[in-house]
């Protein structure tokens, strides 16, 4: 399937998986330059800036967890 069957209204806002598809996207430095220039264009900040938060927020919790696991295994306990 092609991008283009994304979005039928070429003036219509991203939808939401679209919003963390292309945050997901840009934190690892992969994201394309057509979805890069659609959130420019069409994309509201807050959105963007409100997804990104959850996912750091999210990946810093599971980074703890993941740390204190192993330390926990290491310690035999």
């Amino acid at each position: 399937m092609s991008n283009n069957n994304e979005q039928k209204d070429p003036d219509q806002r991203p939808r939401f998986i679209q919003v963390v598809h292309s945050v997901l996207a840009a934190i690892f430095g992969v994201q394309s330059g057509a979805n890069r220039e659609r959130d420019f264009q069409k994309g509201k900040a807050g959105d963007y800036i409100g997804v990104y938060v959850v996912v750091v927020v999210a990946i810093v919790i599971g980074m703890f967890i993941v740390v204190n696991m192993v330390l926990s295994a290491a310690q035999g306990g």
